[in-house]
């Protein structure tokens, strides 16, 4: 079965036949988006894991949302269609560093950014996402030391908003929003004088200065609903689907990465149909937690998510 739509049906009949539901983040590619049953940034995704009704969560993304999922939602079956599926920034924290830092810096509340592997959030006080890292942060008490980790853009970015001297940040960033080109988005905004930029704060600082709303996913996707008809994007270009689909009368510009070209994260492209169909016709691969880890990781999911 190679047809785009005849895969589209088949899914459609193994997520009944399944009690499945398909979560998929908006840097997934837009075939993928159109079967997802919610498409979502990173919090949104972590709360629907919680709450869903279905025997079966499909994670199209990946690796560590789909441990989220799981952590979330232990009682039930979490597929991953491609295990390798992996994330540079989870990348950039190593488990066992942290947890010998932490050893070297006792005292220091750990908020870790959700692109963590599952055994980083097991030495995490709380996590936390773009959408509410600011919020995060600022429910700790002002005169407790934090270490951010891994990113070390967000974690600059939070530092600079809060004003808060005592956050140590992690060496770590993702790789794709660190490939954006500052001279390159220049001549952009040269080009299209008037138009607003829209960045993540994954993106580093020489970035970031020339934005005018910096923001998750879900930010720059709810502030395109204003009266602006044209954007420029800076994070990884999967999100032009999500904009275009909700305002097709918008025009929305990708910001070029050094070198030329649009900024693809490539993990999040090798979810597709075919292994989409074929995780739901075999449920598997799964993912699975060791218990002692995923319980010391849903703390600091928890604590998140319940922050108002």
């Amino acid at each position: 079965m190679s047809n785009v739509e005849n895969l589209k049906e088949r899914i459609a009949e193994l997520k009944a036949q399944k009690r499945a539901i398909i979560l998929a983040h908006y840097y997934t590619s837009p075939e993928v988006q159109q079967v997802a049953d919610f498409t979502g940034d990173s919090l949104a995704l972590s709360q629907k894991a919680a709450s869903v009704d279905a025997d079966v969560i499909l994670f199209a993304g990946v690796k560590f949302m789909a441990e989220t999922a799981k952590v979330l939602s232990p009682e039930r079956t979490v597929l991953l269609p491609v295990p390798d599926a992996g994330c540079s920034l989870a990348d950039s924290c190593d488990a066992e560093r942290l947890a010998e830092w932490k050893r070297e810096h006792p005292g220091v509340m750990v908020v870790s950014y959700v692109n963590t592997s599952v055994e980083v959030k097991a030495h995490t006080d709380i996590c936390c996402t773009s959408s509410n890292a600011l919020r995060v942060v600022q429910s700790i008490p002002a005169d407790q030391p934090i270490l951010f980790v891994p990113d070390r853009n967000l974690g600059s970015y939070i530092k600079k908003v809060t004003g808060r001297e005592n956050i140590t940040l992690w060496d770590g960033c993702c790789l794709i929003h660190e490939d954006f080109c500052p001279e390159g988005l220049a001549k952009l905004r040269a080009e299209n004088p008037g138009v607003k930029v829209l960045a993540h704060p994954e993106c580093n600082n020489s970035i970031l200065e020339q934005a005018d709303v910096i923001g998750s996913t879900a930010d720059l996707l709810a502030y395109c609903s204003g009266s602006d008809d044209t954007f420029i994007v800076v994070t990884e270009v999967g999100i032009l689907h999500e904009m275009q689909s909700a305002h097709p009368e918008k025009r929305f510009i990708p910001a070029p990465k050094r070198g030329g070209g649009c900024n693809e994260c490539l993990d999040m492209k090798k979810v597709n149909l075919e292994n989409i169909c074929s995780a739901l016709e075999n449920l598997s691969p799964t993912v699975e937690i060791e218990e002692s880890v995923r319980k010391a990781a849903e703390g600091s999911i928890l604590r998140m998510i319940s922050l108002k």
